[in-house]
This record gives structure tokens, sequence and C-alpha cells, in this order.
């Protein structure tokens, strides 16, 4: 069941300050308060979904492409496009902390001999 009060649902409401670095109807992109990576940036979509399969199977066509795009309008604000990662937690075995999919975008040098 989503929780309303999470704190990816306060940052979107603006009731919890964040480094906002894009945002449009469909998302809100915010460095992540503890980086795992030199730039790690989160994309909420606007809406109340748990995970990503909560998401796929429960938003609408046009909010999931909206997402999508905000998720690419991020990375090409940050200049990113040649080296990042995407990444999306789901369950707490997997590390999701935040009941609210989201997506972890992350770049750092050391990814180019990573792959």
């Amino acid at each position: 069941m989503y929780d309303k009060n999470n704190v990816f649902a306060k940052i979107i409401r603006d009731e919890i300050p964040s480094r906002r670095v894009y945002e449009d109807e469909f998302a809100v992109a915010f460095y992540d308060i503890s980086p795992r990576a030199k730039t790690h940036i989160l994309v909420v979509p606007r809406g109340e979904y748990t995970d990503i399969y909560d998401f796929t199977a429960n938003a609408p066509s046009d909010i999931q492409t909206g997402f999508w795009r905000a998720v690419r309008n991020t990375v090409d604000a940050m200049n990113l496009r040649e080296n990042f990662r995407i990444v999306a937690n789901t369950g707490p075995g997997a590390g999701q902390s935040v009941f609210h999919f989201h997506v972890h975008i992350m770049c750092d040098e050391r990814f180019k001999s990573d792959f």
C-alpha cells in the first residue's frame, strides 16, 4: 500500500526541500542526499506508485511516457548523455527504502571502464 507521507511524496508537494535539477508535470528530479556516485540524481514520478511493477501496471500510458521523457530530459539537462546508469531498486531486499517508484541516475568517471 502506498504511504502518502513518504519522503518523496513530501518532496513533490514541496513540504521537504530538495536540490531540484528538473521538473515537469510528470516528474521531479533532484540530488540524492546520500549519493553513491559523483553525480547521483533521483527521478520521481508525480503520482502514487510504490515500485516499477505498480507504475507499469497502473500508471496510464501518457504518464509512463511523460516520466521516461523526464528521465531523458534530466540526463540531457545534466550533460550526462555519454556516461550514466539508471537503476530502479524494487523491494527491501534490493535496497528500496522509500516505497515511491523512482529511478537513480548515476554518473562517475569510473563507469567508463566498469561496463
